[in-house]
């Protein structure tokens, strides 16, 4: 009996990139038959319910249906890879592994390291994971890579936070910074008269900065996100790091090496 080889199909609106990546993927793994190429996430959708390939290489952004979205409807089908301009930093949704990625350029080592995932979870017959919320989770963290509001995601406009026994309600432009304090946050803002106050409340930084307006508020490091009107200055370091001074606060925010490009016209 003939072993009937793996399937895939490659998304992207870029067909000089398609061409790419279908060259590096036969170097890479010559058993696996690329059967479809598509320019955009709807005909992604259509060639996954026409051909019922194994794999799906998605662009994250794609014009009309975009990457993601074409993957919410591909659901649980196929095993997923998207392809993004974006960094490793930032892709918090894949950190454990569930959904993979490349970034382009795609380099033949990084795709050798994709591969190899994508044959060991075949040959075990791995169930396909990922689920709708985890694809929600990857489209704010994206649209929060890209500057932009995440679809279907209202930003926040109010935090809770209990001061001296009182509730105050914090109206989220008035927020200097947020740093992570184990499974709460810190919040750190300045009240009507300027003076510096902090609060914990009890939600993560994961769980607030996927509700924070992108175009207002930044990670700058794994463990703290800042108000970009609430800047300052940034010095840069010697380490490839640097540091935030923030008006009418004493603190000094560290910014990682993984976020300096926010600050790249230094």
């Amino acid at each position: 009996m003939t072993e009937r080889k793996p399937t895939a199909l490659i998304a992207d609106d870029e067909p000089l990139l398609r061409e790419v990546l279908r060259r590096r993927l036969a170097e890479a793994w010559p058993a696996l038959q690329i059967v479809a190429e598509a320019r955009n996430g709807r005909e992604a959708v259509e060639q996954l319910e026409a051909l019922q390939p194994d794999i799906c290489f998605l662009d994250v952004h794609m014009p009309g249906v975009s990457g993601v979205e074409a993957a919410r409807r591909i659901g649980r089908r196929a095993h997923l890879v998207f392809v993004t301009a974006f960094e490793q930093y930032a892709l918090q949704a894949f950190e454990h592994g569930v959904l993979d990625y490349l970034v382009k350029p795609v380099t033949p080592g990084r795709l050798a390291e994709t591969v190899l995932r994508l044959q060991e979870r075949m040959a075990t017959a791995q169930p396909v994971v990922h689920s709708d919320a985890l694809l929600q989770q990857l489209a704010v963290q994206l649209a929060r890579a890209a500057g932009v509001a995440a679809p279907g995601v209202e930003p926040l406009r109010w935090v809770r936070a209990t001061v001296g026994g009182a509730l105050r309600m914090i109206p989220v432009q008035a927020i200097a910074y947020l740093r992570a304090d184990t499974k709460y946050t810190l919040v750190a803002w300045n009240d009507d008269d300027g003076a510096a106050v902090e609060a914990v409340i009890r939600l993560s930084l994961k769980e607030l900065l996927a509700q924070l307006d992108p175009s207002q508020f930044a990670q700058v490091h794994r463990a703290v996100v800042v108000n970009l009107g609430a800047v300052q200055r940034v010095t840069r370091g010697d380490n490839e790091t640097a540091e935030i001074a923030l008006k009418g606060r004493p603190e000094r925010l560290p910014v990682s090496r993984s976020y300096l490009h926010l600050f790249k016209e230094m």
